[in-house]
């Protein structure tokens, strides 16, 4: 059993370092995906900003901010989809399946790649808010948990991308997902209370993992939020923590299942 695992292991990081070459020779992919987020930023903040009312009073851009974060982690879904199928697409898959690795070595190969591109996501993110005047105001501690839940739930988003990935098979269908991604991100939190929102509407978005997250982040940073006396918003830590955990619960082995399918 540990053998195995090593081997596992092994084989992973193999495949991580994989896909960090490829992005080593072709950086114009990872530099634009860093910067999107400081322009939806920038834009929010700035050209919006001054229209949004913060709940309970506060400065529109500290609200914003932890949502971006969030944001951040549901964007990089993306990335993993069109990676993960324009190699199903060229056949690199298919080289994969009959060499003698784990069966797990590409699937975790790849989320172990898109969460060192998260994590600097992350840090860029953060570079930013900070120039725009946003910080965190409780203690370091809660600060790294704020962070520790905001890959939490990137590393859980990973392997519904992966999943998708493997069952589309088509780099074409990329525009399908950006059809859901998009809705998904917006029916949350990340820019507005969901109390401006219809009561169905504003349900919907406080159950949203992205605003657990988002909620989670702003209570551990200290920043505005949007409060609210239900009990999704009451217990914001909680889910952010209890909603990516159920996802990787789910699709992880789903996603190995998947591979070994496409394996035979």
């Amino acid at each position: 059993m540990i053998g195995r695992l090593r081997w596992a292991v092994a084989d992973g990081w193999t495949m991580t370092m994989r896909d960090l070459a490829h992005w080593a020779r072709q950086p114009t992919q990872v530099v634009v995906g860093l910067l999107f987020p400081v322009l939806l930023v920038l834009m929010f903040g700035y050209l919006f900003g001054g229209g949004m009312v913060v709940p309970g009073g506060g400065d529109y851009r500290e609200f914003l901010i932890p949502g971006m974060f969030a944001m951040t982690m549901l964007f990089g879904i993306e990335a993993t989809f069109v990676s993960v199928t324009t190699d199903a697409a060229r056949g690199v898959t298919d080289r994969f399946r009959s060499m003698p690795m784990a069966p797990s070595a590409v699937v975790v190969g790849r989320s172990g790649a898109d969460m060192l591109n998260s994590a600097l996501g992350l840090a860029v993110m953060i570079a930013c808010g900070l120039a725009v005047g946003w910080g965190w105001r409780a203690g370091i501690g809660d600060a790294a948990l704020a962070v520790a839940l905001l890959l939490l739930l990137r590393f859980s988003l990973i392997w519904l991308g992966i999943y998708l990935g493997l069952a589309t098979g088509s780099p074409e269908a990329v525009m399908a997902l950006q059809i859901l991604v998009w809705p998904l991100g917006f029916l949350s939190n990340a820019f507005v209370s969901p109390a401006t929102m219809p009561g169905w509407l504003g349900t919907l978005a406080e159950w949203n993992p992205l605003s657990a997250t988002a909620a989670a982040a702003r209570q551990l940073f200290g920043n505005p939020g949007w409060g609210g006396d239900s009990w999704i918003a009451q217990h914001a830590v909680l889910m952010a923590a209890a909603w990516p955990l159920l996802l990787i619960a789910v699709l992880f082995p789903l996603s190995v299942r998947r591979y070994r399918r496409l394996s035979r």
